[in-house]
């Protein structure tokens, strides 16, 4: 059973649909090529990585802000410290939680990357509001239904074509985590001895 868990996450993973703000299709392994570049070109213009997300999406926000400042050397900040969101929340309501940080924190150049499995949370569609208005550019990552609403608002979109939040959210950071390892040179050694 566990095999077959696996097995069926990697298709689904290596599946995932990627496509532009006016929906051209977008080969995955070109899209992550130019959303590392993207990552790098923006640290190297002296702005910064947003991640947004809820609930388990979160946890790859936090996991992934992390690991893109301390392994990628990259300026990466997730927008989920708890003081901040229940206060946000509580004086204007939890769908401008991430939108108000953005407004306040982001600078035209950054780079947001926004995470919803079911890509219909109105916290995460309001950031991506305030981020456009801030000058950003915008990645997003979605499952669950094809026709959600997020999957058409970024400059790219990866959406992960499953209804299993288990496989959407391991696939998010899988992605996530293959953009960041591969900037970081996962495949050099094959590559070099396939050379000698």
């Amino acid at each position: 059973m566990f095999a077959r868990y696996v097995r069926e996450l990697g298709e689904i993973v290596s599946a995932t649909r990627v496509t532009t703000r006016d929906g051209a299709e977008v080969v995955l392994e070109t899209a992550v090529k130019g959303i590392g570049a993207a990552m790098m070109t923006t640290h190297e213009g002296g702005n910064k990585l947003i991640f947004v997300g809820n609930g388990g999406s979160a946890g790859v926000c936090g996991h992934m802000a992390a690991d893109f400042s301390k392994n990628g050397g990259m300026r990466a900040t997730a927008l989920n410290d708890a003081a901040t969101l229940t206060c946000l929340a509580n004086d204007y309501g939890y769908e401008h939680v991430f939108a108000k940080q953005i407004e306040w924190h982001a600078t035209t150049g950054d780079l947001l990357i926004a995470i919803s499995s079911s890509g219909r949370s109105q916290n995460i569609l309001n950031a991506v509001g305030a981020a456009r208005n801030a000058g950003c550019r915008v990645i997003t990552l979605s499952g669950f239904r094809p026709d959600n609403p997020l999957r058409e608002l970024g400059d790219l979109n990866l959406y992960v074509a499953s209804r299993e939040y288990g496989f959407v959210e391991i696939g998010h950071l899988a992605i996530l985590h293959g953009i960041l390892d591969i900037r970081m040179g996962w495949g050099a050694e094959d590559a070099d001895r396939q050379v000698a």
